[in-house]
Parts: structure tokens; C-alpha cells; sequence
């Protein structure tokens, strides 16, 4: 039997940025029509690979070889190279939002690398993006032609990339976390369309990404890199089965662990039923159930939208976000909510956060929101949130002991700049970011400011923000989306060990199964902003009731 042709030879790759290598040497191949997945966490080198080998990264020394089809990638003069990027080897960007021109419709850019790579006049090229916008399932794809990139939604935008990367049929595709900001159905979707096009046309895939279910329900062949070396590679199926190295044990033992306190019996409506003491959290004075502490019932959240036409000048009409939703959340537990992207859960989170007018019951502790500044401001310290991009929703220009601190200036004004401190220290503390640090690191570490933090890092300073003020409930907003697997599984180990220690109850907003496996007690589903399924997570799981669940559970495996 011969050897398969092949298609991409790296060998001794060596990226630098400014004489500091940050790629030392790495080998591997990709064959012919083959599915090859690099992986390793943020920092391990992955994507400066990928983009080194079409020299798409600037101010980068690059040396080694990277062969394809019997020219040297690194050697070749720009104008060359130019002839193949697109043409030969093609990629698809991790964010479709900053990678499409928001100026030009997508049918505008596909058609562009159509003209200037196939010359084919501007009326063959439109046409010939429609087909290739209809060959990857989108619905309507003349009209989706005519669309600029922000009237697409997430997992369409993704489809109009992958569209624009096959226009010229490459022989090597190069595709950098093509499903991180996608929901699991869409994800599911995307390597679906990835792998009947990788078929049909007989192409090779690299595929860049952290994502260890995305691994092995894709690739036929995996390269593992830790810190810009290539520690372990081999076939999906053997790799997986028998990790080699120390760090890809790591990384496929990465999957969230179950460590929550347990609830006997739940009824339909998510009330617990009385079942003795449940270890830290606080019952009725029967010492039955647990404190409900949020109650929504019947909550409906709307926005009025412009009329179509004319008709938008005098008059709008309503879109509704949420219909109905009806849920309890009791002390030390955890209601997880999911569906895709439109679904309604954040608009359901920014409600139960008091951000958002709504129709309906929505109550804290017994007590309802909207009944005067003065009231809303106690619950306030009752309900705090941590947000899905720790970067973001940090503040730049403050200090941590300022970010982590600053709730105290609201709720608890009576105490002083020594106290203060000593309240951030105590949080900083509880979620182990001055673990084995002197007295004098500790006062450092208060000086510091969100930028000098890893993305993990940054995570537990929210944590900490959102502690420090003593809440009941913390309303989760995709808490560990944005962070590699094993930051994800320090970070919701953190979330359980909180919970454990102080009775706290989470409404987590999440699109990934695996968290709501590890942390969910009771489930609630959305789609279209209605809740179509509620229950005790092993229920729920176990045996779904509507097709949607189901569909969604689908898309883990």
C-alpha cells in the first residue's frame, strides 16, 4: 500500500517577535484530503503557526521550512505567495465580525475573490456567490447575498466565511477556532458542513482550536503544542485513548467535574421538597426546604422595533424577548439556562439583574424589583453578576484593590480606606489569587491593573468584585466561555467551592452541556424567547421531552 501523498511539510517552524522565540522548531504534516487538528491552549503557539505558514503575521522572524506541493511557503517572493493564498490554501478566521468588510455585502466579497482569483466577470462572480452561499445551507442565499455582515446572525456569518474560503476549491484549508463563538447546535452544524465540503471536494483541513470534543468528533490526526513545542501527535482515535505526555493528560482531564451539593427530591416546578438539613444551606424554621431567593412568574420582557416601510415613521411594534417565563431559585443551588444565540437567556439575566423593565413577577427575597431607588438599591447587594469577557468588564484604568473595592463605596459607605482594604484582601483571598504570596506581593498585587492579568486571573477578580459586597445569588453570563479547558475547569471548581462554603445560588447562563453537567441542579431551556422545558437536571437529561432539548443535547456528543 503507498503512503499518502503529502500535501504540507513543517519542518523545524520557528516563529520570534523582537529575538524572542515563541515557536521553537516544531514538525508535522498534513495529507492529502486529510483532517489534522492543532491544539493547546492560549499562548501554546497554534494560531501563529497556522497563520506563519501564509506569512500573515507582522513583525514576525520567521525560519525553518514549510513545504507545499514542492514550494518552500517561507522561501517563496510575495507576489508568489500571494498567487496561492486563496487560491491554493485558503482560511477561515476565528471572528467572522472583524475578519468581513463591514462596507460591502458578503455576496460583495465573495465575489471579489472570485473576480481577482478565477476572473470571472461581475455577473458570473455574483452568481457563483449565491451558489456557494446556498452550497453551505444558508436559507434564501440571494438574499443573504444582498446582506451586510451585521444583518447576519453569528452561525450565518460563519457560513458566509467558509463560502468566501472555498470560493477557489483549495487543496488545504486552514481553520482558526471556526465554531468558538458559535452555540453547540451551530457548532455541530458548522463541522457537519465542514466535513461534507471537505469530502466533496477532496480538500485537506487544519483545524486551530482548544476545543478536545470539537478534536475528536472531527480530525483524523492530532498535533498537541504546549508553549510553542509540539509534545505529543498521532491518530485522533489513539491519542485520545492513550495520552503520552504529561500535559495532554491535562488537558483531556480538563472536563468540568460534578462537585455540588445534591437535592433529593424536586417537584416540577422546581420547588425542593423538605429533605432534612442540606449541609450550610439555611432551611425554613421547620428546617425543610431551602429559602427560595428568586421567584419570576409569568415575566415577559419587550422591545418596540421600528415598522417596516413608511409605517416605521408613526408607529412601532413590539418584539418580545421573553414570553412567560415562570422559575424559583433557592438558597445553594443552581438553575442553569440554555439555548442558542436569540434565545432570550442574557435578556432573561439583565431582568433578574434588575436592568431591564419587564411585565410580570420578579422577586428577591421575597421582595419585588422597581418599588423605589432606595429598595432596589438593598436588593442590588443581594444580586450581583459576573460577565462572560473578564477583559471587558473590567475597567482599565483601575487598580484591582479600586475594581474589587468599589462596590463597598455603594453599600457599605460607613467603612473606612483600612477596612476597604482589608475586605479586597480577604476577597483576593477567597479566590485564591494571592495564593503563596508574601505580605509584600500582596500589597503589589493591589496595585496592579486588569491588563497585567491572565485570562483566568481576570475571571477570578470579577468573582471577587461581585463577593465582596456578600450577595446571596450571582448570575453567571457565560462565565468560563471565553477561557481555555483547564482555566474553564480552576474557574467552575472556584464557582462550586463558593457555593459549597456560603450557600450561594447561581442563575448560570450557558451554552455548554458540559458546565451545566458539573454545576446545574435545575434546568430550564429557551428558544425564541420562551421557556420550553424545565426540570431537575438528571430529569432533563436523562429523558428530555421536547425535540429541541434533544437537538441541543445532540449537538454535545
Amino acid at each position: 500500500m503507498s503512503s499518502p501523498q503529502t500535501l504540507l511539510d513543517v519542518r523545524d517552524l520557528r516563529v520570534a517577535f523582537a529575538g524572542r522565540e515563541v515557536v521553537h522548531g516544531i514538525h508535522f504534516q498534513v495529507n492529502a484530503g486529510e483532517k489534522v487538528a492543532l491544539v493547546g491552549e492560549s499562548g501554546s503557539g497554534k494560531t501563529v503557526t497556522a497563520m506563519s505558514l501564509l506569512r500573515l503575521v507582522q513583525n514576525a522572524s520567521l525560519s525553518g521550512q514549510a513545504v507545499f506541493q514542492g514550494q518552500d511557503l517561507l522561501a517563496l517572493p510575495e507576489p508568489a505567495l500571494r498567487a496561492i493564498r486563496g487560491q491554493n490554501i485558503a482560511m477561515i478566521f476565528q471572528e467572522p465580525m472583524t475578519a468581513l468588510n463591514p462596507l460591502y455585502t458578503v455576496g460583495e466579497q465573495i465575489a471579489e475573490v472570485l473576480t481577482l482569483k478565477r476572473g470571472l466577470s461581475s455577473v458570473q462572480a455574483k452568481e457563483a456567490a449565491v451558489a456557494l452561499i446556498a452550497e453551505t445551507g444558508m436559507t434564501e442565499p440571494a438574499r443573504r447575498a444582498q446582506a451586510f455582515p451585521h444583518q447576519l446572525s453569528g452561525g450565518q456569518r460563519q457560513r458566509a466565511m467558509i463560502a468566501m474560503a472555498l470560493a477557489c476549491q483549495p487543496q488545504l484549508l486552514l481553520a482558526d477556532e471556526p465554531t468558538t463563538a458559535l452555540d453547540v447546535s451551530l457548532r455541530g452544524q458548522i463541522l457537519d458542513l465542514l466535513s461534507a465540503l471537505q469530502a466533496k471536494n477532496g480538500m485537506a483541513v487544519l483545524l486551530i482550536t482548544h476545543d478536545l470534543n470539537l478534536v475528536r468528533r472531527f480530525a483524523d490526526r492530532v498535533v498537541i503544542m504546549e508553549n510553542g513545542h509540539i509534545v505529543e501527535q498521532g491518530p485522533v482515535r489513539e491519542v485520545f485513548a492513550r495520552p503520552a505526555h504529561p500535559y495532554t493528560q491535562r488537558l483531556m482531564d480538563s472536563q468540568p467535574v460534578r462537585k455540588v451539593r445534591e437535592v433529593s427530591e424536586v417537584s416540577e416546578a422546581g420547588e425542593v421538597a423538605p429533605s432534612g438539613s442540606l449541609g450550610g444551606v439555611r432551611g425554613d424554621e421547620k428546617g425543610g426546604a431551602p429559602e427560595v431567593l428568586m421567584r419570576s412568574q409569568a415575566l415577559r420582557v419587550s422591545y418596540a422595533v421600528p415598522k417596516p416601510g413608511f409605517r416605521g415613521w408613526f408607529g412601532k411594534n413590539e418584539f418580545v424577548a421573553v414570553q412567560g417565563a415562570d422559575f424559583v431559585l433557592p438558597q445553594g443551588q443552581t438553575l442553569g439556562v440554555i439555548g442558542e444565540s436569540g434565545s432570550g437567556k442574557t435578556t432573561l439575566a439583565l431582568a433578574a439583574l434588575g436592568l431591564l423593565p419587564f411585565q410580570g413577577q420578579l422577586q428577591i427575597t421575597g421582595r419585588a424589583w422597581g418599588q423605589g431607588a432606595a429598595s432596589d438599591l438593598a436588593l442590588r447587594s443581594t444580586v450581583q453578576v459576573v460577565f462572560q469577557d473578564p477583559f471587558s468588564s473590567l475597567s482599565p484604568r483601575l487598580t484591582v484593590e479600586e475594581i474589587v473595592g468599589e462596590g463597598l463605596l455603594v453599600h457599605a459607605p460607613e467603612m473606612s480606606k483600612a477596612q476597604r482594604r482589608q475586605a479586597v484582601v480577604q476577597a483576593l483571598r477567597e479566590v485564591g489569587l494571592d495564593k503563596g504570596l508574601s505580605e509584600q506581593e500582596q500589597q503589589a498585587l493591589l496595585l496592579r491593573y486588569p491588563h497585567e492579568f491572565s485570562g483566568g486571573q481576570r475571571q477570578r477578580l470579577a468573582i471577587a468584585r461581585a463577593l465582596i459586597i456578600k450577595p446571596r445569588v450571582l448570575v453567571l453570563d457565560e462565565p468560563t466561555s471565553a477561557l481555555d479547558v483547564t482555566i474553564q475547569k480552576q474557574v467552575l471548581e472556584l464557582l462550586q467551592q463558593l457555593q459549597l462554603a456560603h450557600g450561594l445560588s447561581f442563575l448560570l447562563i450557558t451554552h455548554d452541556i458540559a458546565v451545566i453537567r458539573a454545576m446545574a441542579h435545575h434546568l430550564l431551556v429557551m428558544k425564541d424567547g420562551e421557556v420550553l422545558e424545565t426540570g431537575p437536571i438528571a430529569q432533563v437529561l436523562a429523558t428530555p421531552r421536547h425535540a429541541y432539548t434533544r437537538t441541543l443535547l445532540a449537538a454535545e456528543s
